[in-house]
């Protein structure tokens, strides 16, 4: 990866300064704005520059749920350039230089161009078609439904490009220059100039430190002063490319903006800079008038961005997706996935990653931990409603049903991910109360059932009898009874188990106990009465009183 020299313009943004490359191609050869660009890319660079594969482990899937439902969004953050993408790269590199070729800023032309254009400022008049800059400069449209992948792509290709250098030397030369090699700007609702000149001051102001909006975008500005003022600005900064975004807006218009917009663009085009508009089907009539001849001239033609097809380019996208799975039990990419996702996506590579991570986000949160078909085609059943549509227009190709749905509801992913992402907190909240809740159980009844074998120990029945009597009676009937329900029940049983155990054949020999004042014979006689052993012993007199011995009165 190439390492920049970065620094922070005082109130702007960050710039990167300026390198310099020897050109090969002739016409780009001593232009500090050409040489200063990144070298012109390959397509196996392109690929390597502009494809984002986001970092996965997969121990990651051994995460407690909640996290994991965190870690499946670095997929918003996937892409995989086809040979689309490469093609508007290669497209928006020569549009570019081509633009820069006329504005060398060491050219005397350069200076008389900006000289004349502050004429225009000052006398409030703007000549539409004629230029005093000879221009090679381009203009290019970007055609595709909405929510297709056109700003996506557009941006990934500007991401690629230095937004902003600094110059401070040219060869032997100082040369102390901003240089702006792409600004982009989405056009306003109503297709007011007035808006797009505003929403760019703006623009500048906070990229190069500047005081734009304040000097020109106050409401007593007048039009005619605003548009050479922007055109004035795009050339002193050197502005490479103006991406206007959104220009479907446009056909919204006062009666005529429309047409007073495009030939504003064209304005800004013969003034000598490239001009990329991106709109949706219903911006076809507006885009095919005045800039027509730019674009034929410029020979970059117009881009239509439709669904894809079913091919390699398909495969390729999900291929590199399908490893970033965080459910514990993953799955492989069968050709029944392949087909499923196209079906329920119309082909636009968005909506297939939106649902794919919709997927994986409902099989964590649901505890099946696993993606198949029918989860793929529940989530998009319950969640795609309201594109449905959107989609079938698309799978139909007719550009007039297409154009009926240009502002489509976007799928609400986070929304979702926050539902799921509450319905995993309240399980896994559940889960630690049931815990809780057993561990408690299971320490009371431990303790209860060591204090009840404890107590008929006392009633002199045995241990192991004492064990299963109360283990038998806690089974029956648990928390409903206390310690000493548990014990009274427990020694009934262990008298009942001794009643119906089976008596010996043999019986064992009576002894005669003849003695009265024997002590087996006490006791025994006294148990009989409900008298301990002392008790019994101390009726019969074997027990002496000492107070009645000593203390004896008489």
């Amino acid at each position: 990866m190439e390492k920049q020299n970065k620094v922070i313009i005082p109130n702007g943004g960050e710039a990167v300064m300026a390198e310099y490359r020897e050109q090969e191609v002739m016409e780009y050869q001593n232009n500090p704005f050409i040489e200063a660009l990144p070298p012109i890319l390959s397509k196996e660079d392109a690929i390597d520059k502009l494809a984002y594969y986001p970092p996965f482990d997969e121990n990651e899937r051994k995460l407690d749920s909640h996290i994991r439902l965190h870690l499946v969004q670095r997929l918003f953050q996937y892409y995989q350039p086809i040979f689309q993408t490469l093609d508007l790269e290669s497209r928006v590199s020569r549009m570019i230089r081509m633009g820069y070729v006329h504005r060398n800023p060491f050219k005397p032309e350069f200076a008389k161009g900006l000289h004349d254009n502050y004429k225009s400022i000052l006398n409030a008049n703007i000549d539409m078609y004629n230029g005093n800059l000879k221009s090679t400069s381009s203009a290019m449209t970007i055609l595709g439904p909405s929510g297709i992948g056109k700003s996506r792509m557009i941006n990934v290709v500007l991401s690629a490009l230095p937004q902003l250098l600094v110059h401070s030397r040219y060869k032997s030369d100082d040369f102390n220059m901003y240089q702006l090699v792409w600004l982009k700007l989405d056009c306003s609702f109503d297709g007011n100039i007035k808006g797009v000149c505003i929403d760019a001051y703006r623009s500048l102001d906070s990229l190069l430190g500047t005081s734009y909006y304040k000097r020109f975008g106050s409401a007593r500005m007048p039009i005619a002063s605003m548009q050479p003022a922007l055109s004035q600005m795009l050339r002193v900064h050197g502005v490479g490319l103006l991406v206007i975004d959104e220009v479907q807006s446009l056909s919204v218009a006062k009666s005529g903006g429309a047409e007073k917009m495009m030939n504003f663009f064209h304005y800004l085009s013969n003034m000598g800079t490239p001009i990329l508009l991106i709109g949706t089907p219903k911006a076809l009539p507006y885009l095919r008038g005045d800039l027509r001849q730019a674009r034929r001239g410029s020979g970059q033609g117009d881009m239509v961005i439709e669904r894809m097809k079913k091919d390699f380019n398909w495969d390729l996208i999900l291929e590199g997706m399908w490893d970033y799975q965080w459910v514990r039990k993953p799955t492989a990419l069968t050709q029944e996935f392949k087909d499923i996702l196209y079906d329920e996506s119309g082909g636009i590579t968005d909506i297939a990653i939106k649902l794919f991570v919709m997927a994986q986000v409902k099989a964590i949160s649901s505890g099946k931990e696993e993606i198949t078909p029918s989860l793929i085609r529940k989530v998009a059943r319950e969640n795609l409603q309201l594109i449905q549509p959107m989609i079938n227009a698309i799978r139909s190709g007719d550009i007039k049903a297409i154009s009926r749905y240009e502002d489509i509801t976007p799928i609400d992913v986070e929304g979702f991910i926050n539902q799921e992402f509450a319905t995993v907190s309240m399980n896994e909240k559940i889960k630690e109360l049931q815990k809780a809740k057993k561990k408690q159980e299971k320490n009371w009844k431990e303790n209860v059932r060591e204090q009840a074998i404890l107590k008929l120990s006392e009633l002199d029945v045995e241990i192991s009898k004492a064990k299963k009597c109360v283990d038998s009676v806690m089974e029956q009937q648990g928390q409903e009874l206390d310690i000493k329900g548990i014990v009274k029940e427990a020694f009934k049983l262990s008298i009942n188990i001794e009643e119906s155990s089976p008596k010996p054949t043999k019986k064992p020999k009576k002894v005669e106990l003849q003695n009265k004042q024997d002590l087996r014979l006490i006791v025994s006689e006294g148990k009989a009465n409900g008298l301990s052993a002392h008790e019994a012993l101390k009726e019969k007199g074997i027990i002496k009183v000492i107070e009645s011995d000593f203390f004896s009165v008489g």
